[in-house]
């Protein structure tokens, strides 16, 4: 797909809100899902869960649909464990929410809820690794810390587990090394993904969302006095 996000139907909330401000009668829902899936990450494959809002309605009346990843976490130590991702989710949620309501564009402000899941697993926390989300760090480069982002982009093959079947799909990532005040973090975001059956219609279509995503936290950084060794897929 090479056409324009103006010719396409939108695929990220910077979409709707576009849309909205340039006149359009933009509907807004939202639907979770907590979804197990198997990475087959390089030469480590593992088990995680992903938390999905599922975003759909209506652009003047024409229907759209898309999805958008918030965490992915792991009862182990290769990703967030799940009683963090399930708060970095909502975290990342909220912000959006917060963009919507701004825009004029009414939703629902449904959270993810993770509170079954969190029995099956210890509550463990990590004091030195706290639910920091990317903007977070865009703020403290505008309250005056140095902070530099190192992105680390990847192709990742998985299998996504529904009730009743399963689903190939590949997962555009992104492990950013974040430092700050001489220490490095890592946040791993979801910048798009596709299916693998449908790789000739949506890759490339994916590929510019994720660079979108991209580009606009790099110019956010910037604007705030942080670094960013900027990297595109």
């Amino acid at each position: 797909m090479n056409g324009s996000s103006s010719t396409r139907g939108p695929l990220r909330v910077t979409d709707l809100i576009e849309r909205h401000n340039a006149g359009a009668t933009v509907v807004c829902r939202t639907q979770f899902d907590i979804l197990p899936v198997d990475f087959a990450h390089r030469t480590n494959p593992f088990k995680a869960y992903i938390f999905l809002c599922q975003y759909s309605g209506a652009v003047d009346g024409v229907d759209y649909t898309f999805r958008k990843c918030y965490a992915r976490g792991c009862p182990h130590n290769l990703c967030p464990h799940v009683s963090q991702a399930v708060l970095i989710a909502n975290r990342y949620l909220q912000r959006d929410y917060h963009r919507l309501e701004a825009a004029g564009i009414a939703v629902e402000k449904k959270l993810f809820s993770l509170e079954e899941m969190v029995l099956k697993f210890d509550r463990q926390q990590d004091a030195d690794d706290p639910a920091m989300a990317l903007y977070d760090y865009v703020q403290l480069a505008r309250d005056g810390q140095e902070i530099v982002i190192r992105p680390n982009l990847d192709f990742v093959s998985a299998v996504e587990h529904f009730d009743r079947f399963e689903n190939k799909m590949t997962f555009l990532m992104a492990d950013f090394a974040v430092t700050c005040q001489g220490k490095t973090h890592h946040l791993e975001r979801c910048l798009a993904c596709y299916p693998v059956d449908n790789e000739a219609e949506e890759r490339q279509a994916k590929i510019e969302l994720a660079n979108a995503r991209l580009d606009m936290l790099y110019q956010d950084l910037e604007s705030a006095g942080g670094k960013a060794e900027k990297a595109f897929f």
